[in-house]
């Protein structure tokens, strides 16, 4: 398991007036594209996180994949205790999933680029995710339930996938997206 340490990347979990980053919405090209793997952990990469980290907390998030503020890397940062100044978040840098349960569960899931949108996705209640921490270190976690469900679904973000690409319930999807000013040429369907 992922030691949680504490992290050089000490950021106050508040909201910003202005944070560092502004947030692409379902529609716009950026969050449909293949993200790179970053090649060197380095302070440039560090404080990339941050800034993600700060525009997540101002967004009220508890995840945000780097394609989400228009940038094309594989990092994602999750927080499923905003409120917790003690719990650290979690840096994935360059994410692979190496394994998931065959047990699944239905949840209602959100996206910072679909503000208001709230649908229900089937997932793995368990992964097995290997990555590098904020300091180039390989990591392995183990995750479960909340924690497995917010990694899965910014680690879509970086292959261009969104959770409304796995929403079955054609009907509901169609409606939430119409109510909040989304079209639903936008989602790409895909078979979990």
């Amino acid at each position: 398991m992922a030691s949680l340490t504490t992290s050089p990347l000490q950021v106050a979990k508040t909201k910003l007036k202005n944070p560092p980053f502004e947030l692409h919405f379902l529609g716009d090209k950026v969050l449909r594209q293949g993200s790179k793997r970053i090649t060197q952990v380095n302070e440039d990469t560090r404080q990339l996180a941050r800034k993600m980290l700060q525009t997540m907390y101002s967004s009220s998030g508890i995840g945000l994949a780097a394609p989400q503020v228009g940038i094309n890397k594989q990092l994602i940062v999750v927080d499923i205790n905003p409120d917790e100044a003690a719990n650290p978040p979690l840096i994935l840098i360059n994410p692979v999933i190496k394994e998931v349960s065959q047990e699944v569960e239905v949840a209602e899931e959100g996206c910072l680029s679909i503000p208001g949108v709230y649908l229900d996705v089937k997932r793995p209640v368990m992964i097995e995710v290997a990555y590098k921490d904020e300091l180039g270190r390989p990591q392995l976690l183990y995750a479960t339930e909340l924690l497995a469900r917010a990694i899965l679904h910014e680690i879509d973000h970086l292959t261009g996938v969104m959770f409304v690409d796995r929403v079955e319930n054609a009907i509901k999807l169609q409606q939430e997206l119409k109510e909040h000013g989304f079209s639903r040429q936008a989602v790409r369907p895909i078979k979990a």
